[in-house]
């Protein structure tokens, strides 16, 4: 907790905007409190990597917590199920399927939270969300993608175990329940 504490102070003046925005968004310390709630004590990556998309993209008016699995050798699949909250519809159910293709190898296990920007109202959110993905650890390792749909913008912030290295196009189908079908 001390790292995230760290982190807040170093984004100073330009997060005082987020700190007194209140209504349907969450500010950086209610994400960073999730975010250290849902992964533990977790390297200082995941407080950076939570500090630039609120640097890049503002306030989000919702989030999901949940767990995935993805494995690509040139060509990938990932899997992924977990409850998006927002502060005026409450929480849902939410599961991920999606392939992706590229220079890209290797197999992971994370734990993921989603940042929802720009969400008019839950069922947009079930939709699928494009974008481009980069890996390169061994053993664990934490990573930001930015996947966008019209004005609707997810950044999934992944940790996890595994080994992955490479760069992919693909996407991300959002559902409400569970299914075995990526595209």
């Amino acid at each position: 907790m001390v790292l995230f504490g760290a982190v807040l102070a170093a984004v100073g003046a330009g997060s005082a905007h987020a700190q007194s925005t209140a209504g349907s968004q969450y500010t950086l310390q209610e994400i960073v409190d999730a975010g250290h709630g849902f992964f533990g004590s977790t390297t200082g990556g995941l407080a950076k990597v939570i500090e630039r998309a609120f640097e890049s993209y503002g306030l989000p008016n919702g989030y999901i917590l949940g767990q995935e699995g993805s494995g690509a050798f040139v060509a990938g699949l990932t899997y992924g199920e977990g409850e998006m909250s927002t502060k005026n519809a409450g929480n849902h159910p939410v599961f991920w399927q999606g392939p992706s293709l590229g220079l890209d190898w290797g197999g992971q296990g994370s734990r993921t939270m989603m940042l929802v920007y720009n969400l008019p109202d839950v069922n947009a959110l079930y939709t699928r969300f494009a974008g481009v993905s980069g890996s390169a650890y061994v053993v664990a390792g934490v990573g930001m993608t930015v996947l966008t749909q019209q004005n609707m913008v997810v950044v999934p912030i992944r940790t996890g175990v595994g080994a992955r290295l490479g760069i992919s196009a693909g996407y991300l189908k959002l559902t409400r329940g569970p299914t075995w079908n990526p595209f």
